[in-house]
């Protein structure tokens, strides 16, 4: 397959990084804790073990990472489309109402109804549609009604912004050995991993975490190049269709291994961490629940980043996950 990413520097994600520091969006630096100043048990071999509070990051998410870059690079008060499962959807409607531009969403018919009314909220469109249906909807509006398509993570200016978390890791934790992070179209995880490498971090292994009902990216790393499944997984933030082709290319190059969690071990990440006072969306505990059931190889004695990287659950969807 071509290389798509060959372009890609460390001044070019540097000046992202910019972008979204000094973005009007608001974009928040967000804390880094070590474990062992929270409540969480864990069971397995004594390290030490950080976590990148993501889920409290503006729009609940690390997506407004990426759209801060994007928006900042497209004209002002333009008419966008995207599709989303909820929080790259939040995140692009609080934009779209900043920059006044107008919006639609396409999201998949199993997105919580509530995800949909908080987008709307902002004033932008939204089509729920069958999830295999999604890109049809998204093709037609740009043919039909000459809407721009914004990629929620197959586009190369908002890996470059999700690139941003990546060197906030390092300025509070400069040389770990491990980085774990969720991956769903693989946007955040290329963006995170090429800040890595980038930077110099040659020895950090990155690993990406995905639900086994929704491993596109697994697969993908299997066949050599990016595929497509009928995905299904409680963490709808992680079953996109298909893995991006540009995360795909960055991540054969810059990333571990993809390691895959159940769905029961997600909701009972999101129930261990709502008792340690973490609020964390299925999606956003999947790093954690990855190092908390021994996914991770060879983690006695070192340095481990784990990435929470959103909070968007509501009461609704609390009630289904144990106590």
């Amino acid at each position: 397959m071509a290389d798509l990413c060959g372009g890609i520097t460390l001044e070019m994600l540097k000046e992202a990084w910019e972008t979204v520091r000094s973005s009007p969006l608001g974009v928040i630096n967000t804390p880094m804790i070590p474990w062992s100043q929270t409540t969480l048990q864990l069971d397995g071999p004594a390290c030490n073990i950080h976590i990148k509070l993501e889920n409290m990051q503006r729009t609940g998410s690390f997506k407004i990472r990426g759209v801060a870059n994007q928006f900042a690079r497209r004209p002002a008060g333009g008419h966008f489309v995207t599709m989303s499962a909820g929080n790259y959807g939040k995140s692009f409607a609080f934009a779209s109402k900043h920059y006044k531009s107008k919006g639609k969403v396409v999201m998949p018919e199993t997105a919580p109804v509530s995800r949909s009314v908080l987008i709307q909220s902002f004033g932008v469109e939204v089509e729920r549609v069958p999830n295999s249906g999604m890109m049809d909807a998204v093709n037609r509006c740009v043919q039909e009604e000459n809407m721009t398509f914004l990629h929620s993570y197959d586009d190369m200016d908002l890996i470059a912004g999700h690139a941003s978390l990546g060197f906030e890791l390092l300025e509070a934790v400069p040389r770990p050995d491990v980085v774990v992070v969720c991956c769903g179209g693989g946007g955040l995880l290329a963006g995170v991993a090429a800040a890595l490498k980038l930077s110099g971090c040659q020895g950090t292994r990155i690993y990406g975490v995905e639900p086994d009902g929704a491993c596109t990216m697994f697969k993908s790393f299997m066949e050599k190049k990016p595929v497509g499944m009928d995905t299904k997984s409680i963490a709808s933030g992680l079953a996109p269709p298909f893995a991006g082709a540009l995360p795909y290319e960055l991540c054969q190059r810059y990333v571990e291994d993809i390691v895959l969690i159940t769905d029961e071990e997600i909701k009972s990440a999101v129930s261990t961490l709502y008792g340690a006072g973490l609020l964390v969306e299925p999606s956003g505990s999947a790093a954690f629940a990855a190092v908390a059931n021994g996914r991770i190889p060879d983690i006695a004695g070192k340095t481990v980043v784990v990435i929470l990287s959103g909070g968007n659950i509501g009461k609704d969807e609390l009630v289904h996950f144990p106590d």
